[in-house]
């Protein structure tokens, strides 16, 4: 199937792959007395005396907010905001198939942060949660931060985080394909935009001690002086503990991992080959990786990921967000913390048994329906133990 021509042909067939659709009855007098006017008096009361209250009385407790300025969009860039809301409708699709989320999209026609913050923060009474999507580095940080500070209800960027996690649940089962302890390998990952940032810091949430970030100037470290930025200068101060210097090439010399969240073609045959014995390598740019599972086979790769649903391992974040915004509205928490994910990736790793285990499935299929049920009850009690859920009526 030519996919691109046919979902253009699907796309001016559906006209919107989402709709607004009523849950109760509005067939009489009687039913319009309690949806609308006079009776819906009394919950806007109640709601008045405790806006907490919203979450009770109205769908708001489902409903999360996709958000983005349609400036990071896949791999087509800056695209605008119009151009990007099949992408958003899209992602409503899978919250709502995957995690029986609700969900709306948003596309603002603006690239200034605090219009955005400002923009967001203004509606975030109507939502239970936002997911901010395709937004570029290094903004779409600022406004992540901005908003956890001024919005009282949870603020999850995907792009950082949803892939954050299913990297690292990925590389928890890569390693025990491979024989190797998470807090003990070398990890070098390629990019240093919103995914990279958000992959490196969960790895070493998770155990990782030694992580190299790669821009197009090479191995980032305390002291660089060349084509930095506030978050590369950041992340210089808790990574590469060896001081590593030089390229791609040079940094991946004895690593035992390779996370590529970049640009295609980055890698090649010979660069595998000077990796440590068995390497895991994860070359996830899209559409194209940063190499081919085959040439990274044939420089000595024992585990290789992409993100595309071609190849065997895919890197799918439609594994983690569902079931992250799930168990997040279960719980009724007030941040998506790093207990939270970290509980997310080991619910998603631990779906594979040992006897399913093999260096071609590491991760359990987009469409295993054990996933956002066990993420989210993952989620939910990780939010309850480090204190981010809120207590719910019963």
């Amino acid at each position: 199937m030519d996919y691109a021509q046919e979902s253009l042909k699907k796309h001016g067939e559906w006209r919107g792959k989402i709709e607004v659709i009523s849950r109760v009855p509005a067939k009489n007098a009687d039913d319009l007395s309690l949806a609308y006017t006079p009776g819906v008096a009394q919950p806007c009361l109640e709601i008045q005396k405790d806006p907490q209250k919203s979450f009770e009385l109205t769908r708001r407790h489902n409903m999360c907010l996709v958000v983005t300025d349609g400036t990071a969009v896949l791999g087509l860039g800056d695209i605008g905001p119009e151009a990007a809301m099949p992408v958003m409708e899209g992602k409503c699709v899978l919250f709502k198939e995957f995690g029986n989320v609700d969900a709306f999209p948003l596309c603002i026609k603006s690239k200034d942060v605090d219009t955005i913050v400002d923009t967001i923060s203004l509606i975030s009474g109507s939502f239970g949660g936002v997911n901010l999507e395709d937004i570029s580095a290094p903004r779409c940080f600022e406004i992540e931060r901005k908003l956890k500070e001024r919005c009282s209800i949870p603020i999850f960027h995907d792009d950082q985080h949803g892939t954050a996690v299913i990297t690292l649940a990925g590389l928890m089962n890569a390693c025990k394909v491979t024989g190797r302890a998470l807090e003990s390998v070398r990890v070098v990952v390629s990019g240093a935009g919103a995914a990279a940032i958000a992959i490196t810091k969960l790895l070493m949430q998770a155990g990782v001690e030694d992580v190299v970030l790669c821009d197009r100037a090479g191995a980032i470290y305390v002291g660089r002086e060349s084509n930095m930025n506030e978050v590369k200068n950041e992340m210089a101060q808790i990574t590469n503990p060896r001081k590593v210097k030089g390229s791609l090439a040079d940094a991946l010399v004895d690593a035992d991992v390779f996370i590529g969240v970049s640009a295609p073609g980055l890698v090649t045959t010979a660069m595998v080959e000077s990796m440590a014995p068995n390497p895991i390598v994860f070359a996830c740019a899209n559409p194209t990786p940063e190499i081919f599972p085959d040439e990274a086979v044939k420089g000595g790769a024992a585990v290789v990921a992409t993100g595309r649903s071609d190849f065997p391992n895919q890197i799918n974040n439609v594994l983690a967000f569902p079931g992250i915004f799930r168990g997040t509205f279960d719980s009724r928490a007030s941040d998506i913390n790093d207990a939270m994910k970290l509980a997310a990736a080991k619910a998603i790793a631990g779906l594979v048994s040992d006897d399913q285990l093999s260096a071609t499935h590491i991760v359990p299929e987009a469409f295993d329906e054990r996933v956002a049920p066990a993420v989210a009850q993952a989620v939910s009690e990780a939010a309850v133990a480090s204190g981010a859920a809120r207590p719910q009526e019963s």
